[in-house]
C-alpha cells in the first residue's frame, strides 16, 4: 500500500478484522519510512454484474442502492425501521445473483419488492404497487386494494398493534 502521508510503499499490517459480516476487511497499517498509521479497507468485488433491463429497453449496472430508494419513498414516514428496508432490498438482491446469470428485468426486481411490502406494510404496498404497476385511476387502485385486502399477510402479527391501541383515547399518541 502507498502511504497517504509520505507516498513510501512499504508498511506492515498491525490489524485485521473482518466488518460487514465478513464482506471487508479491514487492515491497520503502518508506514515503516514515516512510522504514520493508516486504515485500507478490501472488498471482494463481484466478476459477474448484473445488468437491469428496463422498461424502455435501456440497460444499467443493478444497484442495491435502487432498491432501497424505491422502498423508502414507498414507506414514506410509515413506522418501518432502517434495518428491515435494509434486509428487504439484501434479501432481493441475494435472490437475484442466485437465479439470474447477467440480465434481470426491472419488473422482476419490482415483483419481488412488492412481495416483501405486501407482508411488511401494506400502505408501503400500495404505494410501490401504485408507480411499478402504473396504477393511473381509482379503479385500478381499488381493484388492488380490494386483491390486498383479501390475502392475509405471511408471517407478520400485526393484531397486538390493534391491542395496544384500544385502551388510548383517540386524538392521543403512543
Amino acid at each position: 500500500m502507498i502511504c497517504p502521508a509520505c507516498n513510501a510503499n512499504e508498511d506492515k499490517v498491525i490489524d485485521s478484522r473482518s466488518t460487514e459480516a465478513g464482506k471487508v476487511i479491514r487492515r491497520r497499517r503502518q508506514c515503516l519510512a514515516c512510522a504514520r498509521r493508516f486504515t485500507t479497507y478490501e472488498r471482494v468485488e463481484q466478476a459477474t454484474r448484473l445488468v437491469v433491463v428496463k422498461k424502455d429497453g435501456s440497460r444499467v449496472p443493478f444497484q442495491s442502492d435502487s432498491i432501497i430508494r424505491g422502498v423508502s419513498n414507498a414507506c414514506g414516514k410509515r413506522p418501518i425501521a432502517e434495518d428491515v428496508k435494509q434486509k428487504l432490498a439484501e434479501e432481493v438482491e441475494e435472490e437475484l445473483h442466485a437465479e439470474f446469470e447477467r440480465e434481470v428485468h426491472s419488473s422482476e426486481i419490482g415483483e419481488r419488492v412488492m412481495t416483501r411490502l405486501r407482508n411488511i406494510d401494506r400502505i408501503a404496498y400500495i404505494r410501490f404497487a401504485t408507480e411499478h404497476l402504473q396504477l393511473s385511476t381509482l379503479a385500478e387502485i381499488q381493484r388492488e386494494l380490494d386483491d390486498l385486502s383479501a390475502r392475509p399477510m405471511e408471517g407478520v402479527n400485526q393484531q397486538g398493534l390493534f391491542n395496544a391501541n384500544q385502551n388510548r383515547p383517540r386524538g392521543s399518541k403512543p
